[in-house]
């Protein structure tokens, strides 16, 4: 029996190398390459990670219908989710440490009947599971809990109990058999994720898998496990706040880029129904530099405050700093309003902040950062009932964004009575207490404020 090399694979990629390498040939990162110990053949494979057999199957031949969906209890889990858990589904929730993964799937998990879901537990023991549901005060006494890190036994006890909902906390600590890697490697976490997504098509069981977080915020582990899955969701938000966000990143039924807000308390996670509420400062007076924006988070509009700091800059490179918006986009929209507004900061530190630990990622917020930079370089508050959004083009025009018609009418139900808004966005009809001022060019911004 000819003797096996050693091989080595990249934990960010799953490239193979048969030599180790201090950047990886194939997604270059550094320091990723890992000795990966030869796996037994285990025979030829079939079928794709749904565990169906190789055949060819006509699309007229396959019968659709709606997905039922069974709710969660939880109505933010519920918007993230598109309306639901989904029979069959694989769920991947990913987030920092401590902020509250294993909390909302307990939460979950209590809400539902507990002869239907199965808790699976590699890194804590059943007495401290326990000690959280007590001290959140839940109904576990029925759940049903298996502390086991083999998938082969996971999936054996799933074959017996048929679990509706199972949940795998976490993925990074369970092993395989097949593979003599260690757990959590880029091998076990891909042969561990590709058979419990076998199982889930095949029997019909809800999967959820709790995944670890790299320190630069990206989910551990081999890229493919976040195309194997059927949802990922992110946690976001300080550990040490109290506000907690949860984006769907990929949602094979339902919208992307949803969010669910919740509140952390002594009881666990609390769904915030009106989440503009609390990303409003609402100061007593105006003050410089603020402004408020409609941003859209999947199909919802969410009011936002974005703040801004014009100070006068001390040192050779004046400094572009933003928290829940793009770096390079207020740079530059900085050189737009430089060229077609007249208004140069170049000798200017601008320090852009969205309350709140929102993350603004779509060109709405162009115009409220350009507002808000104003505002606070002039040192002439903007009135408190006023909102802008919009996105600004390198020529200086004011460009149209989505759904700008029900942005104003969501402002309108918080109170505000004047938008600033591009000119495409102009509401068809008039909107009972708002005032729009439409604009199409930087210089009527200028004017406008």
């Amino acid at each position: 029996m000819a003797r096996s090399k050693t091989q080595y694979i990249c934990r960010a990629c799953g490239a193979t190398s048969p030599k180790w390498a201090g950047q990886c040939g194939e997604c270059g990162a550094w320091n990723t390459l890992e000795e990966a110990a030869p796996v037994a053949s285990a025979g030829p494979r079939g079928g794709g990670y749904a565990g169906e057999s190789a055949r060819i199957t006509r699309l007229g031949e396959v019968e659709t219908g709606e997905l039922p969906r069974t709710s969660t209890g939880i109505s933010e889990l519920d918007r993230a989710l598109g309306g639901g858990l989904v029979t069959g589904s694989v769920i991947l929730i990913g987030g920092d440490p401590g902020i509250g993964k294993s909390t909302l799937l307990l939460q979950t998990l209590a809400a539902l009947p507990p002869e239907q879901t199965l808790y699976v537990t590699g890194e804590e023991s059943a007495q401290q599971v326990s000690m959280r549901g007590q001290r959140l005060g839940l109904e576990v006494d029925g759940l049903r809990l298996l502390t086991e890190t083999q998938v082969e036994n996971i999936i054996a006890t799933c074959e017996s109990e048929r679990p509706g909902v199972l949940v795998i906390d976490s993925i990074q600590t369970l092993f395989t058999a097949a593979s003599q890697s260690a757990p959590g490697s880029v091998s076990q976490v891909r042969d561990a994720a590709a058979a419990l997504v076998r199982l889930a098509k095949q029997r019909g069981i809800t999967v959820i898998l709790v995944g670890h977080v790299t320190k630069d915020g990206q989910l551990a582990g081999p890229r493919i496990l976040e195309h194997m899955v059927d949802t990922v969701l992110y946690f976001e938000g300080d550990p040490d706040g109290r506000y907690r966000m949860l984006r769907a990143v990929k949602n094979r039924f339902g919208a992307v880029n949803e969010l669910g807000v919740f509140a952390m308390l002594e009881t666990g996670l609390k769904p915030v129904a009106n989440p503009s509420a609390i990303f409003l400062s609402r100061h007593e007076n105006p003050v410089p530099g603020s402004v408020v924006m409609v941003t859209r988070e999947g199909t919802r509009p969410l009011l936002v405050e974005v703040q801004a700091l014009v100070a006068e800059s001390h040192a050779s490179q004046p400094r572009r700093i933003t928290v829940g918006l793009e770096q390079n986009r207020l740079t530059m929209l900085l050189a737009v309003l430089h060229r077609h507004g007249g208004v140069a900061l170049f000798d200017q530190d601008v320090f852009i902040n969205v309350v709140g630990g929102v993350r603004v990622t779509e060109t709405a917020a162009d115009l409220p950062m350009l507002a808000a930079a104003l505002s606070s370089l002039r040192d002439r508050p903007l009135p408190q009932e006023l909102l802008a959004f919009g996105e600004v083009g390198l020529a200086g025009e004011i460009r149209p964004v989505p759904n700008g018609e029900e942005r104003l009418r969501e402002a309108a139900k918080h109170g505000y009575t004047r938008a600033i808004a591009p000119a495409a966005n102009a509401p068809r009809k008039p909107i009972k207490g708002m005032d729009v001022v439409s604009v199409s060019r930087l210089g009527e911004v200028l004017d406008a404020l």
